[in-house]
């Protein structure tokens, strides 16, 4: 099985979700009404570890899955269109209780009631790539 890898990586990383309260509602909701600083340091321990890895790709030309090298395109400096699609995922954030990651692993932990929150990012997904070629990207 090809994927078997991406699969064990996955379930990884739903263990370590769980098991640091990163999938956690009420750590979620902790956050977003600054109570509490443990969602912030492992968010920032992530901005310093993607910054980490993508200095170590580019240091030693690192090659993906399939054999071809990692190439980082340079991104639009337009900030409007950041903030305003940073606030609507905030938002959505703040009132799922859990952003794409967590989502799954609260389905996986068994609270059921995720399904709609799912189902939700699915449509809000789908509706943007029917009004995708309208928006000024």
């Amino acid at each position: 099985m090809k994927g078997l890898r991406f699969i064990i990586a996955g379930i990884i990383f739903g263990i370590i979700m769980v098991k640091s309260e990163a999938a956690s509602w009420y750590r979620i909701q902790e956050m977003f009404r600054f109570q509490s600083f443990q969602m912030y340091g492992i968010i920032g321990t992530a901005v310093v570890l993607g910054m980490l890895s993508v200095y170590l790709i580019k240091r030693f030309h690192l090659k993906d899955h399939t054999g071809q090298m990692i190439k980082f395109q340079q991104k639009d400096n337009r900030w409007p269109k950041y903030i305003i699609g940073g606030t609507i995922f905030g938002l959505g954030w703040a009132l799922a209780g859990a952003c794409p990651g967590p989502m799954f692993v609260n389905l996986g932990y068994g609270y059921t009631t995720f399904v709609m929150v799912i189902i939700g990012s699915l449509l809000g997904t789908y509706v943007y790539g029917l009004i995708r070629h309208r928006l000024p990207h």
